[in-house]
């Protein structure tokens, strides 16, 4: 029985046969455009009282790196956070999350956690020679490695996080704007409306590990469907971004000088100047464009800040003075 659970686990028996909307049930898994996918599902406060509540608060922020060639995870990070608004769990709440009142007393603020999940985005980026990027057509040719964050529905990053930062007037990191919603990506793949994560991996023959709603136990097994997906088949894309205006990313973002780290040298061959201010200065400068120079401000950001001490800080300072309503 334990070896069958097992095998059920790794996606070794399938329940049903459900075939992907492409026909690659069974096939080798396709090159991904992402070489690691960083999975997230929050926690957070919640009522059963008949009263409709509109500031949810995150209390538990866990968040796992899934190698998408190998389907190890590879890294994880998790933190208690402390909801200030409603600092006392209700006993559905608990019930639900099996997050205990201490838990919570004992964890840190949002802009603390936020900053904690940032220095570890920069220990993996500093190991792995990983950078985030959106508008993504093709897999990388260079030894940097393409990262994105996946979601089990557009809540965690589109509403949860967004809405309390905007509350609290805090500085969300910049690279947590696009992510893939794996919800929507599997009822497209399969062809099939989920019910629910639980039902979703069941229907592909894997059984729920851990807790149903403990956020890192939630964010493994996404991860685990997701790896399933990829064997299937699936291509492994961004579905959503919350940047304003275009985010593409241009033919010329791997060119070696950039790899190289000469910045000044690339520009001067690509744009004929040599900092980013005066391109921008630059007449006739189309939106497509500035949104090109965005993304590639952005991978300078990753790639030469990485070495700095106040770097969680940096990140965070970048939601606010890098984005496109600067152009």
């Amino acid at each position: 029985m334990a070896t069958k659970r097992l095998a059920r686990q790794l996606g070794l028996i399938r329940r049903k046969s459900i075939a992907p909307a492409n026909g690659n049930l069974g096939r080798s898994k396709s090159k991904q455009l992402f070489d690691y996918l960083i999975v997230i599902d929050f926690e957070s406060t919640c009522w059963n009282d008949g009263k409709r509540h509109h500031s949810q608060e995150i209390i538990e922020f866990p968040a796992v790196l899934l190698n998408t060639s190998t389907g190890q995870i590879e890294s994880e990070f998790q933190a208690y956070v402390q909801p200030q608004e409603h600092p006392i769990l209700s006993e559905f709440c608990m019930e639900l999350t099996g997050i205990k009142q201490a838990q919570v007393d004992e964890g840190v603020p949002l802009k603390i956690c936020l900053s904690q999940f940032c220095k570890w985005i920069h220990k993996i980026q500093q190991q792995k020679n990983i950078i985030f990027a959106t508008g993504v057509s093709e897999p990388s040719t260079s030894e940097v490695k393409l990262c994105a964050f996946v979601t089990w529905s557009d809540w965690d990053l589109g509403v949860c996080l967004e809405y309390e930062c905007k509350r609290k007037q805090l500085l969300k990191p910049v690279f947590l704007n696009s992510w893939i919603d794996l919800r929507a990506t599997y009822k497209l793949f399969y062809r099939r409306k989920p019910k629910g994560l639980s039902g979703a991996l069941q229907e592909v023959g894997i059984e729920f590990s851990g807790r149903e709603h403990s956020g890192l136990d939630d964010s493994r097994n996404t991860a685990l469907l997701a790896w399933k997906m990829i064997r299937d088949g699936c291509v492994m894309k961004i579905t959503r971004s919350l940047n304003k205006g275009p985010f593409l990313l241009p033919s010329w973002t791997w060119n070696s000088d950039l790899a190289s780290g000469d910045q000044h040298a690339f520009l001067q061959q690509e744009f004929g100047c040599g900092t980013y201010r005066t391109l921008l200065r630059k007449p006739n400068i189309s939106k497509q464009e500035k949104g090109n120079i965005l993304w590639l401000t952005m991978v300078w950001l990753s790639l030469a800040h990485l070495q700095r001490k106040n770097y969680s800080d940096c990140m965070l300072n970048t939601a606010s003075t890098v984005t496109t309503e600067t152009f």
